[in-house]
């Protein structure tokens, strides 16, 4: 086929570059016209001849760029032979920019195709046992068509008006171009739509192309055109039938009389032949399309239907087309495309979508019998691939998988989930824990010479509420894994009301967020930091939630669910705007408020852009307003946090890095890290067994910290003790119980302002 179909796409590029040749040499003022719309047809043919020539995948791709790009010029030679042959003028020349700028705008996105994946990409199929490299579209694909297919509407309207609008005798050398490009449009739309393999359409654009030179050139009449393009229908491979408008079948193509089995004698008996068939086949109405099926198994063949009505000069109807097309390899590669897409091809069990629509109907289907979800976790399987390689990883997963489908009834339902991780659902009289934890306490994978122990944790959700998510049901088990962790000893685990609880409540409270920040329920409370004569010159702005029904809320119990969660960027940016309110307030306070930034900002929002603009708003000095790190936002991403806080500070604000000593904090990051000011955490010196040691750690952080230029403020000081051996170390500001806890924004007004005062 593929031979067949090169050899026609050279012939018509042959013969479309004679008619080029001819339309020069024409003396009719419409030949340059012609010349152009036939020259550009070669481009298209030129592509798919590239595109079913090759067997790799680069040519067939730069087969497509030059069909799509030849389309565009196709399109433009269309416009500019429109409006020659009808003897038209461009309404304005906006328009005529506008049309041939988006032209070259397709041109521009299918040359960043390549950098951006973005226009269409390829993929692999066999026709006839031989690769064929199929089109994907995508977006600037749907662009392409759009803009093309528009262009061609509007020519063919022209077209269509010229043709019902002109005299008789100018009429018929429209209707010839308009039923060419009406024919050529249907068609081209049916083998895209269809995603048959090979563009048999591009015949037609190489005849079409004949025909315009040839009609407009010499013009013939209307019957040579009705010839070539039976012709044209008698070589394709769909069945064709064409009915007049009582719906008596007039004629029928070589495919669609041996489907029938009837000859041009019998065409009368095609609607019985094809009832027959396919059952009550016609759909009713003009235009549709049905998929049928004769036959089951194996020997099952598939056809696509589809009707288009066909009307006269005048409009009216005059008769209808059919196609059937045998798309029966392409229906049995669909399937197994299907169950490759629902199957894990390592060990043949369900893919994760797959297992959780299965669940679904399952739990639907026996909604009478309590069922168990299992989330199986392979432990350390990283260690398996890295010790004795990824043949012996996949078969120890496949040997894990037969474990798993081992022994389960109908009633049962198994997927591999990811990588080394495994989901199960079955009736719970089918969940014999003593059996598995006897089973997994023994499970050695050995292949060969090689042979390893297992670790393989069961985390169970006992189903309770059939109606939840199947994705959430697996998460409820998987968090019952962390009960046991790497216990050796014990392998399954169960989902409690403690960690339902848990989930519940950061359900609840996570849901609850907005509508807290919205009343003011979530609320600063503000933490007084001192100088070493014991005067606030700040604070640090802390959130807190007074909940209308739990009262105070531990912070404990709200930021870690936030944290994880990834809405701490709310509350923060919430933290912020109050901090930047209080400081507009206290415009004539020499005070300042230090604001948190939780590492997770990053990933949800433009830090400086918002603080920037913050300060702005509210007319404050960004040096009021210090930020708080600490030192797990340098954990990842180093040099682009590092741009980060630079940026702040040329900004005018002041870094702070805060629990300096309680985590893993590097000297490097001194070094390197723009921060003005050190938060040296007390809890160092309370957790230290060496006393003497600690406070010898402390005085020299709070020395090298002063000779980088960098100031240290202690946290965390309860004592008068603390308080006097950190200043004769030389810290320059304090924060603690000491001195006070945090308070509400109108309690610390009332208690600093008096401060100030005495």
């Amino acid at each position: 086929m593929r031979t067949k179909f090169a050899i026609i796409f050279m012939v018509l590029i042959v013969a479309l570059g004679v008619c080029v040749y001819l339309s020069k040499r024409s003396r009719k003022a419409i030949g340059t016209s012609i010349a152009l719309l036939t020259g550009s047809l070669i481009m298209p043919l030129i592509g798919n001849l590239i595109i079913i020539s090759s067997g790799s995948e680069f040519y067939p791709t730069i087969g497509y760029y030059v069909y799509f790009l030849g389309m565009d010029f196709v399109v433009f030679a269309l416009l500019r032979f429109t409006f020659d042959y009808c003897f038209l003028k461009w309404p304005s020349t906006k328009l005529k920019k506008l049309i041939y700028g988006l032209l070259g705008l397709d041109v521009i996105q299918y040359a960043l195709n390549p950098f951006f994946g973005h226009a269409f990409s390829t993929e692999p199929l066999l026709v006839n046992g031989f690769p064929y490299y199929r089109l994907v579209p995508y977006w600037g694909q749907a662009f392409h068509r759009i803009l093309d297919y528009g262009i061609l509407a509007a020519s063919i309207l022209i077209f269509g008006l010229k043709t019902f609008r002109s005299s008789r005798i100018n009429s018929e050398r429209y209707s010839i171009i308009f039923t060419s490009l009406v024919f050529l449009t249907i068609w081209q739309t049916f083998f895209i739509f269809s995603r048959t393999p090979v563009d048999r359409s591009m015949t037609g654009f190489g005849v079409i192309g004949i025909v315009v030179f040839y009609f407009a050139i010499y013009y013939r009449p209307m019957r040579l055109l009705d010839q070539m393009l039976a012709g044209i229908a008698s070589d394709m491979s769909e069945a064709l039938y064409f009915f007049d408008a009582s719906g008596q079948c007039i004629w029928a193509n070589a495919p669609a009389l041996k489907l029938t089995g009837l000859d041009e004698r019998t065409l009368e008996q095609t609607d019985a032949k094809l009832t027959e068939l396919f059952g009550n086949y016609d759909q009713g109405g003009i235009e549709w399309s049905s998929r049928q099926v004769i036959g089951s198994g194996e020997a099952a063949q598939y056809y696509h239907l589809e009707k288009h009505g066909v009307n006269d000069a005048n409009g009216k109807m005059a008769g209808s087309l059919l196609s059937i097309r045998d798309n029966t390899e392409e229906q049995k590669q669909f399937q197994r495309e299907l169950y490759n897409s629902t199957h894990d091809p390592l060990t043949g069990l369900y893919t994760k979508e797959f297992l959780y629509q299965k669940i679904r109907e399952l739990l639907l289907t026996h909604s009478e019998m309590q069922h168990v979800i299992v989330f199986v976790d392979v432990k350390n399987f990283k260690i398996v691939n890295d010790v004795f390689g990824n043949d012996f990883g996949d078969y120890a997963l496949q040997c894990i998988a037969d474990w798993i489908q081992r022994g389960l009834s109908e009633n049962c339902v198994c997927g591999r989930l990811a990588g080394d991780t495994f989901g199960v659902c079955l009736p719970i009289d089918e969940f014999d824990p003593h059996r598995i934890e006897h089973s997994l306490s023994n499970f050695e994978v050995t292949n060969g010479n090689l042979s390893h122990h297992v670790l393989i944790h069961l985390g169970v959700y006992v189903v309770t509420e059939k109606n939840l998510d199947v994705s959430v049901m697996f998460d409820r088990a998987h968090l019952a894994l962390t009960s046991i962790k790497d216990d050796y000893q014990k392998h399954i685990a169960y989902y409690d009301d403690a960690m339902r609880s848990k989930v519940l409540w950061d359900q609840k409270i996570s849901s609850q967020l907005r509508d807290a920040i919205a009343t003011k329920q979530l609320q600063p409370f503000l933490q007084p930091i001192v100088d070493p004569a014991g005067k606030i010159i700040g604070a640090e702005a802390l959130a807190r939630w007074i909940h209308p029904d739990y009262g105070f809320l531990a912070p404990d119990s709200f930021i870690p669910v936030f944290e994880k969660n990834g809405m701490i960027s709310e509350i923060d940016k919430y933290m912020w705007r109050c901090a930047c309110e209080l400081l507009a307030r206290w415009k004539e306070r020499p005070l300042f408020l230090s604001v948190n930034i939780s590492p997770r900002d990053f990933y949800f929002m433009d830090v400086p852009s918002e603080l920037k603009s913050l300060v702005a708003e509210y007319g404050i000095d960004p040096a009021r307003l210090r930020i708080e790190i600490t030192e797990t936002v340098m954990m990842t991403e180093v040099e682009k946090r590092m741009e980060i806080f630079h940026d702040l500070k040329r900004a005018g604000f002041i870094v702070e890095m805060d629990d300096f000593g309680s985590g893993y904090s590097s000297l490097n990051m001194l070094k390197d890290m723009p921060v003005d000011i050190l938060k040296i955490d007390m809890n160092f010196l309370s957790k230290s067994q060496n006393e003497y040691k600690a406070k010898t750690i402390v005085q020299n952080i709070i020395h090298l910290a002063e000779a980088l230029g960098i100031e240290s403020l202690t946290e965390g000081v309860e004592t008068p003790a603390q308080y006097h051996a950190l200043s004769d170390m030389g810290c320059k500001l304090f924060q603690g119980y000491y001195f006070a806890k945090p308070m509400p924004v109108e309690e610390f007004e009332k208690y600093a302002f008096q401060k100030q005062l005495t």
